[in-house]
């Protein structure tokens, strides 16, 4: 069970390179419908194509429609567990509020939080969040 943060989500959509690991774990996630995505991340693209730094061949609204509807994808639901939960993170989290949404979201639903950022990561080797490089 795996959560794709933001940018792991433009990465696996675009199809740009990630990690054979990283894709094994993605196809295996979709295979088993077990493959989720925050409305945080649709936040996050919508409002990086809104100024500009996400160029994207269609709107934003379709992209996303588009990422969340296929096969195998699952909506990981913001709730005000995990929102109360963000702002109480263990250790030395990211400041980002929409990379602690993320990570709190996969604390309470128990999921593997796929992601290149780096302050992640380093989150994620302090042992409060398993997390997978992409």
């Amino acid at each position: 069970m795996i959560l794709l943060d933001t940018c792991a989500l433009i990465r696996i959509v675009n199809n740009d390179p990630v990690l054979p690991a990283a894709l094994a774990a993605v196809q295996g996630a979709i295979r088993a419908g077990r493959l989720y995505l925050s409305s945080i991340s649709a936040w996050e693209i919508g409002t990086l194509a809104s100024r500009g730094r996400l160029k994207l061949e269609i709107p934003a609204e379709l992209y996303v429609s588009r990422a969340f509807s296929r096969a195998g994808v699952q909506i990981a639901v913001l709730t005000p567990e995990i929102a109360v939960r963000s702002c109480c993170l263990p250790g030395s989290p990211p400041s980002d509020p929409a990379d602690r949404l993320l990570i709190a979201t996969a604390m309470v639903m128990g999921l593997k939080l796929m992601t290149r950022d780096r302050r992640i990561l380093d989150y994620g080797a302090q042992g409060y969040l398993p997390v997978l490089a992409c």
